[in-house]
């Protein structure tokens, strides 16, 4: 007697973060777990061109996600950066309440600018991150990020020392 054909389905997955829904395919709804998926931003924010990528997570029935990883396109940066501006960027990690994340902030300044103010945006956004990061979840981060929250607050800070053109996190990655 030949064994059944398995056939595969269409599951729906649940990503909390952007409040939008898709779907895996899959032969069960157990072999769904520990996937991960790539969903592009780029029309929910206008064309600022993000990436978020997700693990799925199975509680019974249904199929939610946990984020890993948010990454801006590198020609979304190289459009943003003109003739005539320096850019500074850094990268570090950092522990916040519930995981140890790096993240990558990409600052763009409206003129050249000397390698002292170069390096004091860089130590004063390294401060600013960290000591944000430390009182919050990573989850709470992400959110954050998206709603340009974070980025706002961080180039008021750095205004004192610099005007800047541009000032965004290029990856938010959960180590």
């Amino acid at each position: 007697m030949a064994a059944a054909k398995r056939k595969r389905r269409f599951f729906n997955i649940g990503i909390p973060l952007i409040r939008k829904t898709t779907q895996l395919q899959g032969y069960e709804i157990k072999d769904l777990d520990n996937k991960y998926i790539k969903y592009d931003l780029t029309r929910l924010f206008k064309g600022k061109s993000m990436l978020l990528t997700v693990k799925t997570k199975v509680d019974g029935e249904e199929v939610t996600t946990i984020p890993k990883e948010l990454r801006l396109m590198p020609f979304y940066l190289k459009r943003m950066v003109r003739r005539g501006t320096n850019y500074v960027e850094d990268s570090f990690s950092v522990d916040c309440k519930d995981a140890k994340i790096r993240i990558k902030p990409f600052l763009v300044t409206r003129r050249k600018v000397s390698r002292a103010v170069r390096k004091a945006l860089r130590f004063e956004a390294n401060k600013e991150l960290t000591a944000l990061a430390k009182e919050t979840t990573a989850e709470e981060l992400f959110q954050d990020i998206l709603k340009n929250k974070v980025q706002r607050e961080l180039s008021t800070t750095l205004k004192k020392i610099y005007p800047l053109a541009l000032c965004e996190i290029r990856v938010l990655k959960v180590e």
